[in-house]
């Protein structure tokens, strides 16, 4: 059971996206918050995309506000609060579910994160054998060319899958039509 603590132990907290949110006994919104502030920094470092640090000062504005929400609310309100996922992650993550969308998309985490190991170790051998210029722009381009590529196939499997979804209802309904036809 969540309790309300000090509160300025909880303005401490609240200065690190999540912290503030797990210190009060949140701890799923405050791991998803946390999981989302770092994987931004990560991703923006990593791919070098810098334009995405421009969530960050939303997403620790969110984070702030939010703990001093909670620590602001009546004793009978804060008690009736239930710890979720901020964002609704258990929806994307396989927390707890074995169907099949979910290990395929653990899966293909597992298989991206094996080629960007790879790719690094690679990089780094080649370094010696590859004249500079043409390292630099093979080691920075093609990571985000990669990334770039990844996501449009997602989101045009995602339009296909939608697609298909509607052209199977459209389909179903007309059967459902004919049936009652001959009833």
């Amino acid at each position: 059971m969540t309790r309300k603590k000090s509160g300025f132990l909880t303005f401490c907290f609240s200065l690190v996206p999540g912290a503030g949110e797990m210190y009060m006994g949140f701890m799923k919104q405050g791991v998803s918050i946390m999981a989302a502030f770092w994987l931004l920094i990560f991703l923006a470092a990593f791919l070098n995309i810098g334009p995405v640090l421009f969530i960050l000062p939303i997403l620790w504005c969110y984070s702030f506000f939010n703990v001093h929400n909670i620590r602001g609310l009546s004793d009978d309100e804060f008690y009736a609060l239930e710890d979720d996922y901020a964002f609704h992650m258990e929806k994307f993550l396989p927390v707890g579910s074995t169907s099949r969308k979910h290990s395929t998309f653990g899966a293909a985490a597992l298989i991206i994160l094996g080629v960007m190991m790879l790719w690094n170790n690679m990089m780094e051998f080649l370094r010696w054998l590859i004249p500079s210029p043409l390292y630099w722009t093979i080691t920075e381009g093609l990571p985000q060319i990669f990334i770039g590529l990844a996501l449009v196939f997602t989101g045009l499997y995602l339009i296909r899958g939608k697609k298909k979804e509607l052209d199977e209802k459209i389909q179903q309904e007309k059967i459902e039509e004919q049936e009652g036809m001959w009833k």
